[in-house]
């Protein structure tokens, strides 16, 4: 005949010394294990059932430190401890999975809308300099913008101005070298934006799954507030944050007066973006 409590008289072993503690627990967890059926959870899927009851498993430890024998069975006492579990493990999986999606949709939303990188020259390329621009200040504008200056720009720049390449790479691997710390903070930052701006588009979509009026929208309406307020503050901190280097930086590696090259690139702009013509 089929035994319909198994895990009372496993605990009777128990109680009476037959069994161990952890031969109590391994044999629900094992019962369980095998009893998929008898459940009626997770559509009959294994593999959803195997997982669910290893994440049960410390809960199964606990249950039995707080078991008492006071009419209700040790079968009864585990499927309502199994029962109450599942409504939260799904809500934990479709939480988990609501932020995987929004993580995942944030992902190919920048991989779409994400700037082209710049076109540079291509390799033999004429290169041809304003006439109104001098040869030096030229490498000025070029150290401004090392961390895009491929090597067939270099080419080209020293060509039209009469720099040696090998003279202008050495400038810019010494930019690398003393702005190295920056460009790695640049670096963090960027990604700690990333992270934060998919973290408040998970919040956005749980608020939307979520039932107004609920403790639970509530809190993640508080959580989605506070993620947008510090989305705002590290952006402005990421944009404040010096992308170039500095013009004193570039007149001490080039070793030439700060104001050569502040006047250098005060005429460009003269030069290259003239006041508005008065009415």
């Amino acid at each position: 005949m089929h035994n319909e409590k198994p895990l009372s008289d496993l605990y009777k072993l128990y109680k009476t010394g037959k069994i161990s503690r952890n031969d109590l627990e391994g044999g629900i967890f094992q019962h369980l294990l095998d009893n998929l059926d008898k459940y009626r959870l997770f559509s009959g899927n294994r593999d959803e059932w195997n997982d669910f009851v290893s994440w049960l498993y410390p809960r199964i430890k606990k249950a039995v430190e707080n078991y008492r024998d006071l009419g209700s069975s040790m079968d009864a006492y585990v499927a309502t401890l199994v029962n109450g579990a599942y409504k939260e493990y799904r809500c934990r999986e479709v939480n988990h999975s609501l932020t995987e999606h929004a993580c995942w949709q944030a992902k190919a939303e920048e991989l779409v809308v994400r700037e082209s990188e710049p076109e540079y020259l291509e390799a033999g390329r004429s290169f041809s300099i304003p006439a109104d621009l001098k040869p030096r200040q030229v490498l000025f504008l070029l150290l401004k913008s090392y961390f895009f200056a491929p090597d067939c720009l270099i080419e080209q720049v020293a060509k039209a101005t009469g720099y040696k390449a090998a003279e202008i790479r050495k400038l810019i691997e010494e930019l690398h070298k003393r702005r190295s710390g920056q460009e790695e903070e640049i670096l963090k930052q960027r990604d700690r934006l990333q992270s934060q701006y998919y973290r408040c588009l998970a919040y956005q979509k749980q608020k939307k799954c979520a039932c107004p009026g609920t403790e639970f929208y509530e809190a993640i309406e508080g959580r989605t507030e506070r993620a947008l307020k510090r989305l705002c503050g590290m952006k402005k901190r990421f944009e404040a944050m010096r992308k170039g280097p500095s013009n004193r930086m570039i007149a001490e590696i080039m070793g030439i007066p700060k104001g050569t090259v502040d006047s250098g690139l005060h005429n460009i702009k003269n030069q290259l973006i003239p006041p508005a013509q008065a009415d």
